[in-house]
């Protein structure tokens, strides 16, 4: 296998101020969490010599500690301690994995949407052939009690029952809490994906991945949020859409060793700094 290569034109000290500007919320992060930079150097050294390890090796040719060493700039005693530990493997928590497949099918299944799109509000039972949230796991899965994902999706907040002991679905469902494993999930699968995106684009693969934004500097605090509200409900749609498609075409899908992921993101923030007003600027699309 060969691994990637440097395209020849790329000049290496540009990436130092966009590294830097990437991995400063990272370090605010891990000094709010008592992760030291001992720690992080740590796993840094491990990540380099894996990376090296699996994904950098010459077709025909075993990795060797020399070429490895050569590759990260570690010396060859660190990387004989550290080879071998096998590739990282990237796993879904079982549970996340079933609520994750539940919430799309209700989201998609026409059966459980109205014609808007929108996902209905469930009796719990239903005669046969008429949607229920019964009928809504058990076509996801036979291995849990829907009961036992009632319970449990009524305790996260997930989901609630309305007056006509319905089971309603909340926007909240699309929110897990503050540093659940559910979140620490996608915090690291998500952003990994968008990296991704990047990195192969500045490698200058092809067809190019789609890794682009619109953003206006100057704003007020009150257009800022309005913006925020704004662009939040038209993410919201597209990947009600999206997880639509995706839910179609998987009803006639054969399967496969592929994965897609389409996300979204908005962000805004204070500068500190004021400049000219955001009608002097026009409208920037950024492509990664």
């Amino acid at each position: 296998m060969t691994g990637p290569t440097q395209p020849p034109d790329l000049d290496v000290s540009k990436l130092q101020p966009a590294l830097a500007r990437l991995l400063r919320p990272l370090v605010r992060l891990f000094i709010r969490q008592g992760i030291t930079f001992p720690a992080i150097a740590d796993l840094l050294r491990e990540l380099y010599v894996n990376v090296a390890e699996y994904d950098f090796g010459l077709a025909g040719k075993s990795q060797t500690d020399s070429r490895v060493s050569l590759l990260t700039g570690i010396h060859r005693k660190e990387v004989r301690r550290l080879r071998g530990s096998g590739a990282p493997v990237s796993t879904t928590p079982v549970t996340l994995s079933r609520t994750s497949r539940i919430l799309a099918c209700w989201l998609a299944a026409s059966s459980f949407t109205d014609e808007q799109g929108h996902p209905l509000p469930l009796p719990r039972v239903a005669p046969a052939g008429e949607p229920s949230f019964d009928t809504l796991v058990e076509m996801v899965t036979k291995d849990v009690r829907p009961r036992a994902v009632l319970d449990d999706w009524l305790d996260r907040g997930v989901v609630a029952i309305d007056e006509r002991d319905r089971v309603r679905l909340l926007d909240t469902a699309f929110v897990p809490r503050g540093g659940d494993p559910q979140q620490m999930h996608y915090f690291g699968r998500n952003l990994h994906d968008h990296i991704a995106a990047a990195v192969a684009n500045i490698e200058g693969r092809s067809p190019r991945f789609l890794e682009r934004a619109v953003h206006y500097d100057g704003l007020s605090e009150a257009a800022a949020r309005q913006l925020e509200h704004t662009s939040r409900q038209l993410a919201l749609e597209s990947l009600q859409t999206a997880n639509r498609a995706a839910h179609t075409l998987c009803d006639s899908d054969g399967g496969g060793s592929w994965r897609w992921n389409f996300g979204v993101y908005v962000f805004a923030e204070p500068t500190g700094q004021q400049i000219e007003p955001p009608a002097a600027h026009p409208a920037e699309v950024q492509e990664g």
